[in-house]
């Protein structure tokens, strides 16, 4: 694929002195996240006339591939032991750069034969490296291929290990013929969450009356089990009676390593005629590997008195299996036509964005053919989105896309028509850091912007001496937001940083003025949490790095950020010169117009004369993944330091057509008024924004909302000056003019035309009296001019 140079006409000692020019790389979407539904169990099995103990062959001192971390609820000290030397042998066995986090709870089972449960905590498709964008990978594995981790927020497996179970208390790995191993439980259930597991269930269809298999988010497992008549599972229609049948019939395994590990067979799963959720097709069979020493851990049930203290060559050869290809099926008929297709603007070319064929698993799509309708040419694509380069700015283009097979084409589906549009400016300014976070503000007169580079965990500062960017190392091991503030007047101004402790999860301080750098941490290091219930505040020890946001008045420095331990907001005030005093401004209770919602994942505050305003996000429901299915978006209000004296404002609530509003918030003050803005998504959207929402907070208005369908799906992050809001589309940068938007007219431009699969961070400075933005893209912090 093509990349294209912006270049610069803008002359004098500015430009010059501005780092190298940015080159576009190829187009490259966010990957897609699923929930995970389906777990994998282990069952409870009475000890045979042999009862098989698998002896360790490997040294104790297995060298380690990757690091497994354990969140325990609920777990007496003899288990922790137990899971430790289960995750030591898959630490030893699964290759991975990234952390796996693993959430794993003691609790009595939904049923009394259940000795253990697991799930990966979601799927991945269309990450970056994915050996087959058709499939979707279990959180572990997908970190462990793309190289990093796609979710920050949460663990990559689920366990859930059953408390009454008859297990053997003395960790010797000796049970008698009455109890069980739970790191042999423990060592199954890793195996499930790492991936070893089908997304497949077998359900009741009341419209057909008549029991169907469903599979509707297929992973690589699921593409390497193989029917009698060769099919792949993977491709049978979801849901139907087919394959239904196929998840009680013979199925076997087809990925090369796990047939060499079985001496040149197909290994043969687990498909009783009675279809057993959580046992069924995600294990080996029970009567064919039950008897096979270390190849029956993957087996669904484990005997009392049974033992594993290393992983079987097939399981581990099937594990390597996931991380390949699986080979293509078998194509049944000529696709139908592609869904959703639209063509987006972009800088002289064109984004072509589609959904597959209904019947695209069964007829196996091996390209997708997207023709310019003005010009004839034609390009091949195996996935969507796809770029168009080449086009001319202003000129407006149509294509055709057609879904293709080795029987033959589909049906061809034509885009609206799409007119390419130049993006803003750019040049380099910091080639070495990717600034996942960054802010700005003035000082003394000169633009200054923080921000962090995620490689290195270091929060940089940048100051426009007249002359030139000079770069300062403000403080290390700092992940997450950053916010600026400034006190004093003229020529005499001294810079506040706040921004979060990577280790510790504190909230840090820097003041800096002139040369000197002084630092203190604010909140997160005291000897224990406080509740939230507690009326007078004091310093806690919760997790307070998620976001904050600092706001300065004559009276003195305020500072706001979420408590994420308990959900709330919490915020930090003092005179200058003082000491810090403490309050809990929301999520504590629902009078006095509070909410209880978990607030403040995303915030921002601004400073009007002597008032200070403070928009943050809700969240009051969430599903099982943790994510948010219901949200609203608050504001809070004061004009003195008053823990008491705030006013509260929902400036939108929920509904069927905006479930959840948030993803992030910004608040600006323009010559129009205070303007505050957010995403919604609907309850078919979720947890996809569809809508840009913004609110003008001076006037009686209502919200109005903005659609980006010719830009691609919005997302976080928000920035915004006097004059122009920028958020993020389809993983690229766009704005919207404040003074066109009021009046109606078409108000968003395209501000940079590369994709990333990061969210861009963003901040707007004046320079020279010209305005500018600065955003973290592709790895290097970037210089943007506004058109």
């Amino acid at each position: 694929m093509q990349t294209r140079t912006s270049t610069r006409t803008t002359t004098g000692l500015l430009f010059i002195l501005l780092a190298s020019l940015l080159s576009i790389p190829p187009a490259e979407a966010a990957p897609l996240v699923a929930p995970s539904t389906v777990w994998g169990y282990t069952y409870a099995a009475e000890a045979s006339a042999q009862v098989l103990s698998v002896p360790a062959t490997q040294s104790a001192n297995l060298e380690r591939r990757s690091k497994f971390v354990v969140n325990y609820k609920n777990f007496p000290d003899w288990a922790k032991n137990q899971v430790q030397a289960a995750v030591d042998l898959w630490a030893a066995n699964f290759d991975s750069k990234v952390e796996i986090n693993v959430d794993a709870t003691w609790s009595r089972s939904s049923t009394t034969d259940i000795l253990g449960s697991a799930r990966p905590d979601r799927y991945y498709a269309k990450f970056a490296g994915a050996p087959d964008s058709s499939l979707w990978y279990a959180s572990a594995l997908a970190n462990a291929i793309a190289g990093k981790d796609l979710d920050l927020d949460n663990p990559e497996i689920i366990i859930q290990i059953n408390s009454e179970a008859e297990w053997d208390l003395d960790g010797l790995g000796k049970p008698t013929r009455y109890e069980y191993d739970l790191k042999s439980v423990m060592f199954h259930e890793l195996a499930h969450g790492l991936g070893f597991l089908s997304t497949s269930s077998y359900i009741f269809d009341r419209t057909k009356g008549q029991y169907v298999g469903i599979l509707e988010q297929p992973t690589p497992f699921d593409a390497f089990l193989q029917t009698q008549d060769g099919n792949r599972l993977a491709d049978l229609p979801s849901p139907s009676f087919e394959l239904g049948q196929a998840l009680k019939d013979k199925l076997v395994w087809s990925g090369a390593e796990g047939i060499a590990a079985n001496n040149g067979t197909k290994p043969l799963m687990y498909t009783p005629s009675n279809y057993d959720a959580g046992s069924s097709v995600s294990h080996l069979d029970e009567n064919t590997f039950a008897n096979s020493g270390t190849n029956a851990v993957m087996t669904p049930n484990l005997e009392a008195g049974e033992v594993f203290n290393e992983p079987g060559p097939i399981l581990l050869a099937m594990m390597k299996d996931l991380r390949n290809k699986p080979a293509p099926g078998l194509a049944a008929g000529v696709p139908s036509e592609v869904l959703n297709a639209q063509a987006l603007i972009a800088d002289a070319s064109a984004i072509i964005t589609f959904s597959p064929p209904l019947n695209s698993r069964t007829t196996q799509v091996s390209e997708y053919i997207i023709k310019n309708v003005n010009t004839g040419k034609e390009k091949s694509v195996a996935d969507s989105p796809a770029i168009i380069t080449g086009l001319k700015n202003g000129t407006s283009y149509t294509f055709e896309i057609v879904a293709s097979n080795a029987k033959g084409a589909s049906p061809t589906v034509v885009t609206k028509t799409v007119t390419p549009r130049a993006a803003w400016t750019s040049q380099v300014i910091d080639a070495a850091a990717d600034a996942r976070s960054i802010t700005s503000t003035t000082l003394n007169g000169q633009p200054v912007f923080a921000y962090v580079d995620s490689k290195s965990s270091i929060l940089k500062l940048a100051t426009w001496n007249g002359k030139a960017w000079k770069k300062t190392t403000v403080d290390s091991d700092i992940s997450g937001q950053v916010s600026l503030c400034v006190s004093g007047k003229n020529l005499k101004q001294t810079l506040h940083v706040f921004y979060a402790d990577k280790t510790d999860n504190d909230l840090r301080h820097a003041t800096i003025n002139g040369p000197t750098i002084a630092r203190e941490i604010v909140d997160g290091n005291a000897a224990k949490v406080q509740s939230y219930e507690e009326i007078v505040r004091v310093p806690t020890a919760s997790n307070v790095s998620v976001s904050n946001a600092c706001a300065i008045t004559s009276e003195g420095i305020q500072v706001f950020y979420r408590d994420e331990t308990q959900g709330v907001l919490l915020g930090a005030y003092k005179n200058f010169g003082g000491d810090w005093n403490y309050e809990l401004v929301d999520g504590d209770r629902k009078t006095d117009f509070r909410t209880t919602g978990d607030v403040a994942f995303h915030m921002k505050a601004l400073v009007d004369g002597n008032k200070t305003y403070v928009i943050y996000d809700s969240v009051l429901t969430i599903n099982q993944n943790r994510d948010a299915t219901s949200g609203e978006i608050r504001l809070a209000t004061r004009t003195t330091f008053d823990p008491g004296a705030w006013l509260y404002r929902t400036l939108e609530s929920p509904t069927m057509d905006a479930a959840i509003l948030g993803y992030d918030v910004e608040i600006a003050k323009s010559a129009k008024g205070i303007m505050a803005s957010w995403f919604s998504a609907t309850m078919l959207s979720m947890p996809d924004p569809t809508l840009l929402r913004t609110l003008n907070l001076s006037t009686a208005a209502a919200v109005v909302t903005t659609s980006t369908s010719n830009y691609g799906t919005p997302n976080e992050l928000l920035s915004s000056d006097s004059q122009t809001l920028l958020f993020n589309c389809l993983g690229r940068l766009c704005a919207i003019d404040y003074a066109k938007f009021s009046k109606g007219q078409s108000a968003i431009a395209l501000a940079s035309s590369w994709q990333s699969t990061e969210p861009i961070a963003s901040a707007w400075i004046v320079l020279k009296k010209i305005r500018y933005a600065v955003a973290g893209i592709n790895g290097k912090v970037v210089l943007l001019k506004a058109a």
